[in-house]
């Protein structure tokens, strides 16, 4: 990565603020926080980072240094598609101007090594990263908390991906050697312990990212929105599929089309697979919360749609090999990363054969990362 700093001062003249942002992967828990559920994800070492600075020239300008790409604005209004990344930046300014903090102009240089598209939550990082900068740097005393609602109304309003709060969460929140489980309903986390010792963590990257991704998403909101509908005609006191288990679903199966059946059966079985998980790392049984990422991909497959050819493939790979506990697919879909819990001392057995057997099939290499868990977003102290 970049020296963001030197280039921030050779650009502007002056010396920046200078703060981080980590992506995040998701143990288990998917598609289950819009649906006011529970998550099980970490923040991992792949950041964006940022040098911020004020100007008195009453104009925006961003430069975002691993893609060579300047910005300039005088307005907080949402960018060109050719500068999409602007806009996670454009929509974190958005709302401290909705909170009522002042500013006149605002300088920005950033980077990130978190892979665009893989499903890692770069877009949060960048949201994330850019406000806990801007909090120092304007003395906002914004709560952590808070951060993340504004970072997550950013995604809303500016990029137009009405994602739940999982992603600015962990990034927020996240902390060494641990998962957090987020109760999405209440908005609170406690840590779970994951002392990866003999574990490692793989995330392989299809490379693909299908047209598709981001429409299904919001249609997929949509489709559980209309199941609580239904449910909600038997008891209004059903606010969301959080309130609903798989046996009542069954038993009212009949008032469901079947696609709104699927989405609504999956999302209450994913929320007990989390708790379920949450138990098994607890008691560091590994062999049992490999099977659960298994069924959760399944899932995710067959009941809410919203895998892909590539995806499964990786999946597929890992089931012969016996040093692989559980592999899913994570994130929104339609393409981006599997995630892999395995025994550590595999790991270039691992990246081999899954190598091997994805270019077999599908002519590509697979990017894989080994990741670890990591603390979350914070402002970096400057030199001396």
């Amino acid at each position: 990565m970049t020296n963001i700093r030197d280039i921030f001062i050779s650009l502007f003249g002056s010396k920046p603020i200078l703060s981080e942002a980590p992506g995040r992967i998701n143990l288990i828990g998917e598609h289950t926080d819009y649906n006011n559920g529970f998550v099980l994800p970490g923040a991992i070492n792949k950041k964006a980072r940022f040098a911020i600075g004020l100007n008195k020239e009453a104009v925006f300008r961003f430069y975002a240094a691993d893609l060579d790409k300047h910005y300039q604005t005088k307005t907080i209004d949402r960018a060109p598609i050719e500068f999409s990344w602007a806009n996670y930046l454009l929509g974190v300014l958005a709302q401290f101007q909705k909170a009522g903090k002042s500013f006149t102009g605002i300088d920005c240089v950033f980077d990130s090594n978190i892979p665009i598209g893989a499903g890692l939550s770069s877009s949060a990082a960048i949201e994330c990263g850019f406000a806990k900068g801007l909090d120092r740097l304007l003395l906002s005393d914004i709560q952590p908390l808070q951060l993340v609602k504004m970072a997550q109304k950013a995604e809303h309003e500016y990029a137009g991906v009405m994602c739940g709060i999982m992603d600015q969460y962990a990034s927020v929140f996240g902390k060494n050697n641990h998962v957090l489980l987020i109760d999405c309903r209440t908005n609170k986390h406690t840590y779970v312990p994951f002392q990866m010792n003999n574990l490692s963590i793989a995330l392989c990257d299809t490379k693909v990212k299908h047209e598709l991704a981001s429409s299904e998403y919001n249609i997929r909101r949509q489709e559980c929105e209309q199941g609580v509908s239904i449910l909600q005609q038997l008891n209004p006191d059903i606010k969301s599929l959080r309130d609903v288990d798989t046996k009542y679903l069954e038993m009212h199966k009949g008032l469901f089309r079947p696609s709104i059946y699927d989405r609504c059966h999956y999302v209450a079985i994913e929320n007990q697979r989390v708790q379920d998980a949450c138990r098994n790392l607890e008691n560091s049984d590994f062999t049992e919360f490999g099977k659960l990422m298994y069924q959760s991909h399944d899932g995710l497959k067959n009941r809410y749609e919203v895998s892909c050819k590539e995806l499964d493939i990786l999946v597929d790979l890992t089931k012969p090999m016996e040093s692989v506990y559980g592999s899913r697919m994570m994130g929104g879909g339609f393409g981006g990363c599997t995630i892999n819990l395995l025994e550590k001392e595999a790991e270039e057995q691992f990246h081999q054969t899954i190598t091997d057997g994805y270019k077999s099939q599908t002519g590509m290499e697979p990017d894989i990362y080994f990741v670890e868990l990591t603390d979350g977003a914070n402002v970096i102290p400057d030199e001396p």
